[in-house]
């Protein structure tokens, strides 16, 4: 513990021209008194700490001394490629190698690169989870991305529904959507025709790591495995059609008021427009109250053709919207006076 502590003193000392005792101690969680220890037990170590007394002293490093301790572990160039995301590196315990990496990068720029690390936090910040909903970080995110580092098997409870199973998982990778936590994981039974699948973190109920390891598929690729699945999930759900007329606004609007993968697919097929310009496409839906939800977004600019049930919903909306406005004598309302 107290090695560790001493290397990341002389790191900081060597990123920095100069720190007080007070920056020392807060930087390294312990007290002044402990930072004087330290910095003596390196001196005589043959370090070349020095301290300069006065107000505006501190602690240096003299001679243009250079450690070579700044050779990055395994764990800590893993959490660096990460340190754009600091929340999500905080939910899978890896706030301190990410600190620790981040600590010895600096330690070996040169000089005139020192102010790097803030200029980039500057100008990048990534802020996951969605609006409106207070995220939660799962209780086991991190003993899973501990399993996911180290390629460890794990055996797992896992919530489906009303049912609880147990599953034996080769825990691949985990992804981040929008405030959601998901491993993508391989189940270890099957023999030979074992399968990857998505789970999502929070359903979780026991995860228990094991000591055996196992052997990663090189062919294995996380982001395009997710892709997939995403889009496989997309079209599961759309398990019914609308038929839609659209004006060109309409056309435009439709990506933004349904799932991407519905609008893709019903403006990929060959509509041609009537005389006033309007197109009619087959739109995939999840299901009637869900489709009128979303193309209620879409105002005058969309006409549901069928089925009957959804075109008669938007029916009685447009006939409520004209007795709502079509009130000329209806008088505004007042406050309470009382």
């Amino acid at each position: 513990m107290r090695a560790a502590r001493l290397i990341k003193m002389v790191l900081l000392l060597q990123s920095r021209p100069v720190m007080t005792a007070a920056e020392l101690a807060r930087e390294l969680e312990v007290s002044e008194r402990t930072v004087q220890r330290d910095a003596q037990a390196l001196s005589e170590a043959g370090v070349p700490v020095y301290a300069d007394r006065g107000r505006a002293g501190g602690y240096r490093l003299v001679g243009g001394y250079r450690t070579r301790l700044t050779g990055l572990a395994r764990s800590e160039a893993e959490a660096l490629f990460l340190s754009g995301v600091p929340g999500a590196l905080r939910e899978m315990g890896l706030q301190d190698a990410a600190s620790a990496a981040r600590l010895k990068v600096s330690a070996a720029l040169l000089p005139s690169l020192r102010d790097a690390p803030d200029s980039a936090a500057q100008r990048f910040h990534l802020d996951a989870p969605a609006w409106f909903r207070e995220p939660e970080t799962p209780a086991l995110l991190p003993a899973l991305a501990e399993a996911v580092w180290d390629d460890r098997r794990v055996t797992a409870r896992y919530r489906r529904g009303e049912d609880e199973v147990q599953r034996l998982l080769e825990p691949y990778g985990l992804v981040l959507k929008a405030g959601v936590w998901y491993l993508c994981a391989r189940v270890a039974e099957g023999g030979a025709h074992r399968t990857y699948r998505t789970y999502r973190i929070d359903r979780f109920s026991a995860v228990h790591t094991l000591e055996e390891r196992f052997t990663r598929d090189p062919d294995f690729d996380l982001p395009g495995h997710w892709a997939e699945q995403a889009e496989r999930f997309a079209r599961s759900i759309l398990r019914a059609e609308a038929v839609v007329r659209l004006s060109p606004q309409g056309v435009r609007m439709l990506r933004w008021a349904v799932d991407p993968v519905a609008a893709r697919e019903a403006l990929s097929g060959p509509a041609e427009p009537d005389g006033t310009g309007w197109v009619t496409v087959t739109l995939p839906v999840e299901s009637e109250e869900v489709a009128h939800a979303q193309l209620t977004a879409l105002g005058t600019e969309a006409e549901v053709l069928a089925p009957p049930g959804l075109r008669e919903r938007f029916a009685g909306d447009a006939a409520r919207l004209a007795a709502l406005y079509g009130r000329t004598d209806a008088a505004p309302p007042t406050a309470d006076a009382g």
